[in-house]
């Protein structure tokens, strides 16, 4: 069965909203997508069924500690690793923080880590905090502005035997670059004992993840990008989170190994939903790509179809943006590389301009820096981008819309 567009968007309530008649086109998808319909089903569901902490032995309890349990499973199934190495936490970058501060316990003065001029800023400025602390050498890989990628061919000179850490991203939340990250590891595997950390988090609602392919020690995702909750996770390597010392109440239990990430009471409706989110991917897995294996196999089935649709409306974009005078597309021109984030400036426009006049017209987009502080530093734009993220909901009627507009705002 082809792709069903039209199914998909009845999953999500608030694509129907509208202002004053006017339809909502939402292409703020890479700072979070709406939410579907079975996450927030899954949600309602837990609260209003009666809700409890976990560890007691009552009905309200044992429940919940059923749909944490089955929230980790799914999201186990869509790194493409175990329950044990699932954690999850308020966002992504409460996980890096703790996360840091607890390696940073076998660390020492002098040693080294790897930074990059892509990332978002979760994955930098927890790690500056820890060189600040702990007088560590930063070293930084730069990308090219040519073909928008990582200069990998500076990466081993970067590397030493007194590395301790190298973070990437998966997927540039600004320029929409996808990273190589598997070669990456294999890169930091052949030249120092370093681990690698991977920012998963604008690949997750593009791309299928396979943490065993990838090879990398931690890859951390947002389920309010891939149309859950706010939420953060973390798969992390088994025999690397058993050993880990964290910051942790003394009561926090040490088993599974993740688990130890996860010290206080959560958000268990949160991690309802996020249950709620992976069956949404599944659910287009099964019924739109026929995957009958069993959920990891829905799963990528689910995002490869999500990937196949998505390069379609990213090549329709990119032509369009073409077509506007004085544009500049800040990244790859192709589909080839990259996920549908594009990011854009307008000559004698500034940014935020730019997304209010968009805004205007019901045409939701954001603008600025998205946290991706050393992009901006590195393209010289102190003003910002706007930055434009169409997903699996939307349609190719709204990107042709969108373009309609900038040329308008452009002329």
């Amino acid at each position: 069965m082809p792709y069903d567009i039209d199914a998909v968007r009845t999953e999500f309530r608030a694509l129907s909203v509208t202002d004053s008649g006017q339809p909502r086109i939402y292409l703020d998808a890479p700072g979070g997508t709406q939410v579907c319909r079975r996450a927030v089903a899954r949600m309602v569901d837990y609260m209003e069924r009666g809700t409890a902490n976990d560890g007691g032995y009552f009905r309200t309890s044992r429940d919940t500690e059923t749909v944490c349990e089955a929230a980790h499973e799914a999201v186990a199934d869509l790194f493409g690793g175990k329950r044990s190495e699932v954690a999850f936490g308020a966002n992504m970058t409460s996980l890096v923080f703790a996360c840091s501060r607890a390696l940073a316990r076998q660390w020492q003065a002098g040693d080294e880590i790897v930074l990059t001029r892509m990332d978002h800023d979760a994955n930098v400025a927890p790690w500056l905090h820890i060189a600040r602390d702990l007088g560590l050498t930063v070293r930084w890989l730069d990308f090219d502005l040519t073909n928008w990628g990582y200069r990998l061919e500076t990466l081993p000179a970067l590397l030493n035997g007194r590395t301790k850490l190298v973070a990437v991203n998966y997927a540039s939340n600004a320029l929409g670059t996808i990273n190589d990250v598997a070669e990456i590891t294999r890169i930091v595997r052949a030249n120092c004992n370093a681990l690698v950390h991977v920012d998963a988090v604008q690949a997750m609602p593009h791309l299928p993840i396979d943490v065993a392919a990838i090879g990398a020690d931690i890859v951390v995702a947002s389920p309010y990008k891939f149309f859950g909750p706010h939420q953060g996770v973390l798969w992390g390597r088994e025999d690397l989170l058993a050993d880990l010392d964290v910051y942790k109440v003394r009561p926090a239990t040490d088993t599974p190994a993740a688990a130890k990430l996860e010290t206080g009471t959560p958000s268990y409706e949160a991690q309802a939903g996020t249950l709620g989110a992976v069956e949404h991917i599944a659910w287009i897995g099964e019924t739109m790509a026929g995957a009958n294996g069993g959920r990891r196999e829905a799963l990528r089935a689910g995002m490869a179809l999500i990937a196949d649709y998505e390069a379609g409306l990213g090549a329709q974009m990119l032509a369009g943006l073409q077509t506007v005078r004085g544009l500049t597309l800040h990244g790859l021109p192709t589909m080839e590389g990259r996920v549908p984030t594009f990011a854009i400036t307008i000559d004698g426009h500034a940014s935020d301009d730019i997304a209010r006049a968009l805004a205007a017209e019901n045409i939701f987009v954001w603008s600025g820096s998205f946290y991706a502080k050393e992009v901006l530093d590195r393209l010289n734009l102190p003003d910002g981008l706007v930055r434009l993220g169409p997903c699996h909901y939307n349609t190719a009627a709204e990107v042709a819309r969108t373009v309609e507009v900038l040329r308008r705002i452009a002329a």
